[in-house]
């Protein structure tokens, strides 16, 4: 698990320049939960509310994020992809399914589905 957590945070830096893992992660909780709080982003993945801090100011000045105020209550913000973050994101995620289809080419159909078990299997267990 350690060697594909290095790969992967590897891959992110090769994608793309302005993408750590760690943002690349927090880019895609934004696509498919837009307006979130940064406290969900920090008990989502069991940080400390200074680190996403620190992570989401940090898209906040690439472009990649911005912050509303939340529709329901005006004392808080909610975190949005910007256009830029949008097709920095779709870019970067283009580029890792292309890495994942070269490694998986050799692949035969068996081996592919028993792998694609194991990471749902292993996907749920975490929930």
């Amino acid at each position: 698990m350690t060697a594909f957590a290095r790969r992967a945070r590897a891959l992110a830096a090769h994608m793309h320049p302005e993408l750590s893992f760690v943002s690349f992660t927090l880019l895609s909780h934004l696509e498919y939960q837009p307006g979130c709080r940064a406290t969900d982003l920090a008990t989502h993945y069991m940080l400390d509310k200074s680190t996403i801090s620190r992570q989401v100011s940090g898209l906040e000045k690439s472009g990649l994020v911005e912050r509303r105020v939340d529709p329901v209550d005006a004392r808080v913000h909610v975190l949005h992809l910007t256009p830029h973050g949008a097709d920095v994101l779709a870019q970067v995620s283009d580029a890792r399914r292309l890495v994942f289809r070269e490694r998986l080419a050799g692949w035969d159909a068996d081996d592919l589905a028993r792998f694609a078990g194991y990471l749902q299997h292993y996907n749920r267990s975490a929930e």
